[in-house]
């Protein structure tokens, strides 16, 4: 699991003829969907609706908005809601950077959600018009139907407080105060919330990392000015741990595999430099190793991976300028740029991978959030497709988060004025060969190839996805 390094040459990868990336003006392949010209709503295929699951009513409205990283340069793309709860799903809360984490994250099995959320009167009686209250909420995603829990106590939470779910249904909540960050696990119990204090941890700025695989273990960072701090907030032994100091500015967070242990981070040399991810083994003492290398002054971040099968999904600027692209853990084959993940006029974020895949990374479903300005919707994408399907999200969807099942549906889970707490059902659409392209039976090809013309730009050959970490680690400093 060594990754990319560029080596001088041409853009074929040694015995395959294939390129690293196509080049920004070069035309599109058959198949792909054209990509939107003008407005955002001039979309390539139609809108499918989804199919809606469950709707249990409690107290609810939008949160906080997350921040995303366009698919193009990298820009913020945020929206503000009114500070109630309104049938268009729009979210409260800061703008870019104050919150990091999405405002509903999901656990890794899919099972429970979390967001931090406010509605007027709620907590503190307050008037129309003034500071909404914000507290915890809790989803069930597991049973026959979803449904929400409210978490208040009795004060209302700050909106750059920071909730993560937890696989037994308790939500662990960061709060600062007074120059700490502090910890507690939130629990129904009866009409009201129990709560937990877990300890704090006394640093600048300090950001949960997605849910853990294991379910019990929570994460965060804390970044200085040279290394960054690695802690363990909640299933240790005695409240939040430090684990480890990591040489250089880290962000991110993408586990590798189901167990915990192997987590890919975002890194920037302490003293400057293209932003590389690596690889952290929290088995051996956080041994860290390179896992992105596409080329040398490259910035190469890991967005997602799926652990089975070893499917990776990459934003880096290597082509250029910031494009999606797509590897496969250990695989032979550089990364690849599909051209028809670049949107003129539009972010997009892939934020689920279809699970279940083995052997088979090219087959996974990715489902990717697209923002444009007429508002936000969902895409499906396969490697072996090489085509984006643009489908209609719910209104009042979640924007950003969902989940895949193993045989291919993604529920989306949504709020609006007509229900509390819901799940849309999509199935990823089959990707049809286009007339007088041959199908797999008669194609040489193997569905691994790029997803544009063959143009070798001015960069140089890749050296191949790898076994790291298994190799070459690196202790901390």
């Amino acid at each position: 699991m060594t990754v990319c390094a560029i080596e001088d040459g041409t853009a074929e990868a040694a015995g395959t003829g294939e390129t690293v990336e196509p080049g920004p003006d070069e035309p599109e392949e058959a198949g792909e969907a054209p990509a939107a010209a003008g407005s955002a709503a001039a979309l390539p295929e139609p809108l499918q609706q989804p199919a809606t699951v469950g709707a249990v009513p409690s107290v609810t409205s939008g949160g906080p908005m997350e921040a995303v990283t366009s698919g193009g340069p990298r820009e913020a793309v945020t929206s503000e809601g009114p500070l109630e709860p309104v049938a268009s799903g729009e979210q409260l809360g800061p703008g870019p950077g104050e919150t990091l984490l999405p405002a509903f994250t999901l656990t890794a099995d899919g099972g429970y959600a979390a967001r931090l959320t406010a509605a007027r009167g709620v907590a503190t009686g307050t008037e129309p018009g003034s500071t909404p209250a914000w507290y915890a909420e809790r989803w069930t995603l597991d049973g026959p139907e979803p449904y929400a829990v409210p978490l208040p106590l009795d004060q209302p939470e700050e909106a750059d407080s920071q909730v993560l779910p937890l696989a037994d249904g308790r939500v662990l909540i960061r709060r600062r105060v007074a120059g700490r960050h502090t910890f507690s696990l939130l629990y129904p119990t009866g009409p009201g919330t129990g709560e937990l204090q877990l300890g704090a941890v006394e640093c600048g700025d300090l950001t949960l990392l997605p849910p853990s695989p294991d379910g019990v273990s929570a994460y965060a960072l804390s970044v200085g000015a040279y290394s960054t701090g690695l802690w363990l907030v909640a299933g240790g032994a005695f409240g939040p741990e430090h684990i480890v100091d990591l040489p250089g500015r880290c962000s991110g967070g993408v586990w590798l595999d189901r167990a915990g242990r192997l987590l890919a981070l975002d890194r920037e040399p302490a003293g400057g430099g293209p932003v590389k991810a690596v690889a952290v083994d929290l088995g051996r003492g956080a041994e860290m190793t390179p896992l992105l290398q596409i080329a040398p002054d490259s910035n190469d971040r890991l967005l997602l991976a799926d652990p089975d099968s070893g499917l990776l999904l990459i934003r880096s600027d290597a082509p250029g300028h910031d494009r999606l692209g797509w590897g496969v853990l250990g695989s032979c084959l550089p990364v690849r740029f599909p051209e028809c993940l670049r949107l003129p006029d539009a972010a997009v974020t892939p934020f689920a991978v279809q699970p279940g895949q083995m052997l088979m990374p090219e087959s996974c479903a990715v489902a990717l959030r697209i923002d444009g300005a007429g508002g936000s919707w969902a895409g499906i994408w396969r490697p072996s497709g090489r085509r984006l399907h643009h489908l209609a999200a719910p209104e009042g969807w979640l924007a950003g988060s969902g989940v895949w099942s193993r045989d291919g549906v993604l529920r989306l889970p949504y709020a609006n004025a007509e229900t509390a707490c819901a799940v849309a059902l999509l199935t990823a659409p089959v990707d049809v060969q286009p007339t007088g392209h041959p199908g797999p039976a008669h194609c040489t090809e193997s569905g691994m190839q790029p997803s544009a013309a063959v143009t070798p730009p001015p960069v140089c050959r890749p050296v191949p996805l790898g076994q790291a970490p298994l190799v070459g680690r690196t202790a901390p400093d």
